[in-house]
């Protein structure tokens, strides 16, 4: 699809505002959430809205609106503004952007239908080891207990820092929202390789992630014979091995494994290891597989640390069912893409997104663009401006096309 400069200059002029907020040396971004590098990215945002003529709203948990209109039952498209460690710079801010376009579009054609772009705080776990904390405290969506008891890269508590913030860790549920609408960069591969402009997501993968801890007896490497340790990365080693070996067996069902995380301890050349830690992430969109890889490293592990004499200590972190987005808007936003002629395909997400708080709440729905060689949570991450316009387009369109 074609764009005018007009747009195109719009959605570049947006992108450099954010460009060098916690930039890095290495020529990435770090921007944490609810931290002031956060802040900085949403008053840059406030600030955008302003010179367009829009109202600004925020929410108990420090989450904010652009707002053409303070009415009821309007179209929310949201994303969000913080990043990974040495993270990209299109990962959520894509998505904060495309709202803002479609707000724009909506101004310049008369368009009379409220319409509020958020910009979700805390979305990546990179802070707080939790994500979708914004997004997930206004929806009751949030799928961990102590939430309060979080703690941030620096060592404070999530709940000290909203009752310094004057936020309220307990919010009111958001009301109004008359449908959920979110552009975000694919972060792999397929749309890229498929050269296909839009992706209509129609399921996001549940996540079930474990810690494991592995102890036995760090003891002297030269003077302990071979049969008689109880070495726990050796241990360690064979669930990680065995990680993989399940999550192939079951790739056939779009599920996948990994072992994301492994500290060693002592970790020294002439002492064997005695305490690992494995960080264990699974996801998939089928139920059952999910639940077959669970019992499959469960019980692989436990039978290893058996045969080696390690002691196992398991801590589940988290446990998501895979969420569907809404059918109809599927449908519909694939209609609204045949005919804008741009090239689209039906696809999952394996990673996590606001989306998945908003799905319980309201219809819900979710399209992927384009970006380079699948690049993600990386400096290397790109998106071209054509395609965040290409598909603000689809749902501006989308939203025209509901209210004529």
């Amino acid at each position: 699809m074609i764009h005018s400069r007009k747009d195109m200059q719009y959605c570049e002029e947006l992108f450099k505002g954010f460009y060098n907020i916690g930039a890095t040396a290495d020529g990435g971004v770090t921007r944490l959430g609810y931290t002031q590098t956060e802040d900085q990215m949403h008053e840059t945002l406030i600030a955008a809205g302003r010179q367009m003529g829009f109202t600004e709203m925020a929410d108990e948990v420090g989450n904010t609106y652009i707002c053409n209109s303070a009415e009821d039952n309007y179209y929310l498209i949201g994303s969000h503004l913080d990043s990974v460690v040495e993270g990209g710079r299109y990962d959520g801010v894509a998505g904060v952007i495309a709202g803002m376009m479609v707000l724009r579009w909506a101004k310049e054609d008369g368009l009379n239908v409220p319409i509020r772009v958020g910009a979700f705080r805390c979305e990546e776990s990179s802070n707080f080891g939790c994500c979708t904390i914004g997004s997930g405290l206004i929806t009751k969506e949030v799928y961990k207990q102590d939430i309060e008891g979080l703690v941030a890269k620096d060592g404070r508590l999530l709940g000290d820092i909203f009752e310094e913030r004057g936020l309220n860790i307990r919010p009111k549920k958001i009301e109004g929202v008359r449908q959920y609408l979110e552009l975000h960069i694919e972060q792999g591969k397929v749309l890229n390789e498929c050269h296909t402009k839009i992706g209509i997501v129609s399921t996001i993968a549940g996540p079930i992630r474990y810690n494991m801890y592995f102890h036995g007896m760090a003891e002297h490497s030269g003077t302990t014979p071979m049969m008689m340790r109880n070495d726990a990365l050796c241990a360690a080693s064979e669930v990680v091995l065995d990680v993989e070996r399940i999550g192939q067996r079951e790739s056939m069902y779009q599920s996948v494994a990994t072992v994301g995380v492994l500290h060693n301890r002592p970790n020294a050349m002439n002492v064997i290891p005695g305490e690992v830690q494995l960080g264990i992430d699974i996801r998939g969109i089928d139920r059952a597989s999910l639940d077959r890889i669970e019992k499959g490293v469960l019980d692989s592990a436990r039978t290893i640390c058996r045969k080696r004499k390690v002691q196992l200590i398991e801590e589940k972190l988290s446990s998501i069912p895979p969420i569907e987005m809404t059918k109809e808007l599927e449908t519909k936003l694939e209609e609204v893409a045949r005919r804008l002629h741009i090239s689209n395909r039906i696809m999952v997400s394996g990673a996590g997104h606001d989306a998945m708080s908003f799905a319980a709440i309201c219809d819900t729905a979710m399209l992927f663009i384009p970006c380079d060689k699948g690049n993600s949570h990386n400096k290397m991450e790109f998106a071209a401006i054509e395609d965040i316009c290409n598909g603000a387009r689809v749902i501006y369109e989308h939203i025209r096309r509901e209210n004529q």
